[in-house]
């Protein structure tokens, strides 16, 4: 839909919505851009702040895939004033501030509509030095390919809805979703990395997938390295599999080399995430220094495939 949009060219929007990436970057200076994007979603757990904190933290992710520092964001909300009261809105925006103050911008102000289902998130504006922005038309070939959070949040969340999913695989779960990317994207900028997005709604094929299409390379994704978090592969056998998962497959398959790969994985690669972490490239001789920075900030450190020259097809290995 968006591709058949008259787009508005400007010497001055160096990113905008041609490749489908995390976010619009506007050049203010040489050294100096704007980097804008917009993201709300639908509670995925019960507990009004948590989820808050995982729609803040899901927002401000894609400033961090840009390699943007955020500096103030707008709240957007939905809200049927009707039936939920506005204390448990309180709750869900305070959430939003939890995120906000570890992550060092301001909350602003905001816009609030009424609407039968909730919603809640932010428009976040942060800035980025456009020499040394991550987009997603910046991997080439002959990188490694890292990811820096596991998979299987739209499972597990799925399970949540359904009461199928444990205390301990929850709590895992919400730990994922509210931890910030903003260590993995400074640890991305140090390694000298071009090429990023962040894993959220269309799952790691689908972002993957986009990001090798636009930067002319092919991918050879390691099946056995992607890391999910723990309880993941039997919430999927017992059919907790969210249909934008299925939906992200059916767009996505055309563009994958599948080989002896089993459909449960394949879904599992497909998960629609929320506050997913970062894939970025890097060159095969700076990959052990980069492991070892994100292990040391807590960051997962999963090196999932590597790039090669093509047009754009993902081979699982």
């Amino acid at each position: 839909m968006v591709s058949q949009l008259t787009p508005t060219p400007h010497p001055d929007l160096l990113v905008g919505p041609d490749t489908g990436d995390d976010a619009a970057v506007w050049r203010l200076a040489e050294d100096r851009a704007l980097v804008a994007t917009a993201d709300f979603i639908t509670p995925v757990v019960d507990d009004a702040r948590t989820w808050g904190r995982v729609a803040a933290a899901n927002a401000v992710s894609d400033v961090y895939a840009m390699g943007g520092t955020p500096i103030f964001a707008l709240n957007l909300v939905g809200w049927n004033v009707d039936v939920l009261p506005t204390s448990l809105l309180g709750e869900v925006l305070a959430g939003g501030t939890d995120i906000a103050l570890e992550a060092g911008f301001v909350v602003a102000g905001g816009h609030t509509v009424d609407d039968p289902e909730p919603k809640y998130g932010m428009a976040v504006t942060g800035t980025v030095d456009p020499r040394k922005m991550l987009t997603n038309t910046g991997l080439r070939p002959g990188q490694d390919l890292i990811l820096t959070k596991p998979l299987g949040i739209g499972i597990i969340t799925t399970a949540i809805k359904a009461d199928a999913a444990s205390a301990d695989v929850a709590k895992d779960a919400v730990m994922s979703m509210i931890r910030l990317n903003a260590s993995a994207s400074r640890t991305a900028l140090d390694s000298g990395a071009t090429g990023c997005t962040d894993i959220t709604g269309f799952g790691l094929l689908g972002h993957l997938g986009r990001m090798a299409k636009e930067s002319g390379v092919d991918v050879e994704l390691l099946v056995d390295a992607v890391p999910y978090v723990s309880g993941t592969r039997e919430l999927a056998m017992a059919g907790m599999i969210p249909g934008g998962t299925r939906r992200n497959w059916d767009w996505i398959k055309s563009q994958v080399t599948v080989g002896s790969v089993d459909e449960v994985t394949i879904l599992m690669l497909a998960d629609a995430q929320t506050s997913g972490g970062l894939v970025f490239g890097v060159d095969p001789d700076r990959t052990a220094g980069v492991t070892e920075q994100l292990e040391t900030s807590g960051d997962t450190a999963a090196v999932i495939g590597r790039t090669a020259t093509g047009p754009g097809q993902i081979g699982l290995l």
